[in-house]
């Protein structure tokens, strides 16, 4: 037992990390009620958090380098505390986004890539293996466990408390660690035009997606303003001139790490590693892996307490089964690496997502209830649980051991842009349907004509906010209580045909992760 205390201590660091991606997305009303914020605000918070690790991550594997891992791993779990304690503390939305989506989030790419690094420090052949599975199974256990998590202690104490727990967390892995064995820190120069581009590019793409529910993808809906001037060129949205912008920034920045590498100046992301086949087979399953990850824990939870009014705990229960269902498969994954190759568990945990994305799809009904609903769940978690169990390793496994730390970084970036790729591409998809709908139903309704005309030329962007609260609004705006409930109910109907485009999208991602792991390895690791 004493074996296996160094992957348990860095199993409990992992798990706090990823679980912050997924604790908050059960609580959403609670905070924006609590902070008097709104739904696109915390989005925002959940997205810029995944986001800042993902664009930093490979900075962060640097200076886990430069420092040492066992001072790098130190320092970070600091700042992550410092910023767990902040979040808990928070008075309003600002405030909550600086401690929780920058200050532990950069915390967090310091503690990450020391992981991945730490765990070959300790470990090696079948050993490493275990180990390795251990970590991607826990991590996809945090993210499962996250709306459970979240829920009990939102509904029987407060949101803040999950963020205290975290800091005393902290403080107990930051003891423990002294036991670890480190490397000594190597003499490396960061190179700060790569950590700009990367997070730069990252940045665009990303935040470009989160905008598009408000400015539009290509047609501008709203416009945003510099002094007055509204920002349109050639009456095109913004959002297609970052979203380009950024994968120009990134398609520079891996071309200038090329160059970096074949002179021997030590570039931020060693771009021969992506050779190995299975490496980029392994990254790009686990970024898909995250995006549906993120997808879901934003979407449903957000129709469940938005429409239905569910509280954070009955939310958390409504996910159960896939929460269940990914730790569960996530361990059965982690017992078969010996006896099957990472392919074929792959390929049955993918062919397993495929069916709960569709079956979900297919469930969908007003109050999401049902055995329908709970197999597409435990379906859908059955499978991301065996990705989990195996992504980890097979990345780790593609390259030297030298290079822990590194492939570390680069699968932290990976595994949170997938993160906030999911949570802003679909959430910005679900309220680009909602507005749609809402339009196109209230037009083809009995409401008097003047209404319809309104809404046509005036609403841009519908807001996601309980139905119950649309009903009120459109009393106070003089409509008469048929009018109110007919205005309501179609919203709640935009809302449902909202989420259906939105998960409709998810079975699109779930069937491309196929596509992605033809290189997956297929030897058995004895």
């Amino acid at each position: 037992m004493k074996k296996w205390s160094i992957v348990a201590i860095l199993a409990v660091t992992q798990f706090v990390m990823v679980l912050d991606s997924t604790v908050m997305n059960v609580s959403i009303s609670a905070v924006v009620k609590d902070l008097n914020t709104n739904v696109n605000s915390m989005q925002a918070a959940i997205t810029f958090y995944t986001l800042t690790m993902a664009a930093l991550m490979l900075l962060g594997a640097k200076l886990d380098s430069k420092l040492g891992l066992l001072r790098g791993f130190a320092i970070g779990s600091v700042i992550y505390g410092i910023g767990s304690f902040i979040t808990a503390i928070s008075p309003n939305i600002g405030v909550l986004m600086l401690g929780w989506s920058f200050i532990e989030a950069f915390g967090a790419v310091l503690v990450i890539p020391a992981i991945a690094a730490l765990v070959a420090v300790h470990y090696t052949g079948k050993d490493r293996v275990t180990a390795y599975a251990i970590i991607g199974g826990i991590s996809g256990a945090a993210a499962a466990a996250g709306p459970l998590i979240g829920g009990f202690i939102t509904t029987y104490l407060s949101w803040r408390y999950v963020f205290f727990f975290e800091t005393i967390i902290m403080i107990f892995v930051l003891i423990a660690s002294r036991k670890f064995s480190t490397t000594p820190p190597k003499p490396e120069k960061i190179n700060v035009l790569s950590a700009f581009m990367s997070a730069l590019g990252m940045g665009m793409v990303v935040f470009g997606m989160l905008q598009s529910k408000v400015w539009g993808w290509v047609e501008p809906i709203s416009k945003p303003t510099i002094n007055g001037q509204e920002i349109a060129p050639f009456g095109i949205s913004i959002v297609a001139y970052l979203i380009l912008g950024g994968i120009v920034i990134l398609w520079v920045f891996l071309n200038y790490q090329k160059k970096l590498e074949h002179q021997k100046k030590n570039p931020l992301l060693q771009v021969s590693m992506l050779k190995s086949k299975h490496l980029r087979a392994g990254l790009g399953v686990l970024m898909a892996q995250y995006m549906i990850i993120g997808a879901i824990f934003f979407v449903v939870p957000i129709y469940l307490q938005m429409v239905n009014g569910l509280d954070a705990l009955s939310t958390g229960v409504k996910l159960m089964p896939l929460s269940v269902a990914l730790i569960l498969f996530s361990i059965i994954g982690s017992k078969l690496v010996s006896k099957k190759s990472p392919y074929y568990i792959v390929r049955v945990g993918q062919v397993l997502l495929v069916l709960g994305t569709v079956f979900l799809l297919v469930a969908v009904n007003k109050d999401l209830t049902g055995i329908p609903f709970a197999l597409a769940m435990f379906l859908g978690g059955a499978g991301l649980g065996l990705l989990a169990s195996q992504l980890g390793n097979v990345n780790m496994s593609a390259v030297k051991e030298s290079q822990s730390s590194e492939v570390g970084g680069l699968q932290g970036t990976f595994q949170n842009l997938g993160s906030s790729l999911g949570t802003a591409l679909i959430g910005s998809i679900l309220v680009a349907s909602l507005t749609t709908g809402f339009i196109n139903n209230v037009a083809a309704s009995n409401l008097p004509q003047s209404t319809k005309d309104y809404v046509s030329t005036s609403v841009k962007t519908v807001q996601i906010v309980p139905a119950s609260d649309v009903e009120q609004q459109a009393l106070k705006a003089g409509y008469t209580q048929q009018e109110a409930d007919e205005i309501a109910d179609i919203y709640k109907e935009s809302q449902l045909g909202g989420l259906r485009e939105a998960l409709f999208f998810l079975v699109i991602i779930a069937v491309l992760t196929i596509f992605l792991s033809r290189n997956i390895p297929r030897t058995i690791v004895k």
